[in-house]
């Protein structure tokens, strides 16, 4: 009777034990769910009221613009006029060098020749090559860096002598683009006069990115190439303008008469997102668009950093 009595005793300190604990779990499970819920609604509302600003700065803007920007933890996406066609200036370089990586992946290139600088290949506009010596060798990953990271135009017309503009372009549609080709070398400002435009659209840029981002572009291997020479850019005028110094941004500009783009990964502590600012204007100068863009670029970054 008395082992009995003992025995009830422990099987209901079991019992309310493991009703405690269930009880416990059960309340901090419920207390997190409450807490993501108000994290979520939180964030929601900063998001409405970053689109808001965005809305703003468009209005106040005397010119074009395709935007994109995706917050790509939540794979919430805010945009105007995505789908519009841009003159794409130098951001074909970023397909192009995708389109690079992935020639070399099949062996069709291979990224350590050595290639010698032509006289005929050199270019005027952004880059050093063109004030180099003919003859001055480079290996083919060192002139896709020099495309991208100082956007040289000369490095450009070489590597896209090398892979083929036909190959770019079917590399383009391999990667998911929809209105993105190459009708022209990229500074090839004759064909250019003549109506003869390469284009691009905040929503092509936004894919390439986010597929870089996530390495699903190809391979890893390709994308990692790909995100390291986007980290290298140089020109800050733009995206980065207005950001703290620490930040790790991987984008690329773009700059011709009347047109001006940045597009490009933004890492932070709170967060990664895509920001894709294309724009065409008819001022006499590009800095009202540079500033445009780096206005946008602010208060996407403020979103994140207030979360």
């Amino acid at each position: 009777m008395k082992a009995k009595k003992i025995f009830l005793s422990i099987s209901v300190i079991v019992v309310l034990g493991v009703g405690v604990y269930f009880g416990q779990q059960y309340y901090a499970r419920f207390q997190k769910a409450k807490q993501e819920r108000l994290l979520y609604e939180a964030r929601k509302t900063a998001w409405q009221k970053l689109q808001r600003r965005i809305e703003v700065e468009i209005s106040q803007f005397k010119g074009e613009t395709g935007i994109v920007i995706k917050d790509l933890e939540t794979g919430w996406e805010l945009s105007y006029e995505k789908t519009k066609l841009f003159p794409s200036a130098s951001l074909a370089k970023i397909p192009l060098m995708a389109a690079c990586f992935l020639a070399a992946d099949q062996r069709r290139i291979k990224l350590d020749r050595n290639i010698a600088l032509k006289s005929a290949d050199k270019l005027t506009g952004s880059g050093v090559l063109k004030d180099m010596p003919a003859g001055t060798t480079f290996s083919v990953e060192r002139l896709i860096g020099l495309m991208i990271y100082d956007s040289d135009n000369t490095a450009t017309n070489i590597v896209t002598n090398l892979v083929g503009i036909d190959y770019l372009n079917s590399a383009f549609k391999g990667f998911g683009l929809k209105n993105t080709d190459l009708s022209r070398k990229i500074a090839d400002y004759q064909s250019r006069s003549k109506g003869i435009e390469n284009y691009t659209t905040a929503e092509d840029m936004s894919l390439l990115l986010e597929k870089i981002y996530r390495k699903t572009l190809g391979n890893k291997n390709i994308s990692d190439k790909c995100i390291s020479m986007l980290k290298l850019a140089r020109m800050n005028d733009r995206i980065p303008k207005y950001l703290p110094a620490e930040i790790t941004i991987a984008h690329k500009t773009g700059l011709e008469r009347n047109v001006c783009h940045d597009a490009g990964i933004v890492f932070t502590r709170k967060g990664d997102f895509i920001i894709v600012v294309l724009t065409k204007h008819a001022n006499s100068n590009s800095a009202p668009s540079k500033e445009f863009i780096a206005k946008v670029s602010l208060h996407a970054y403020k979103y994140f950093d207030q979360l």
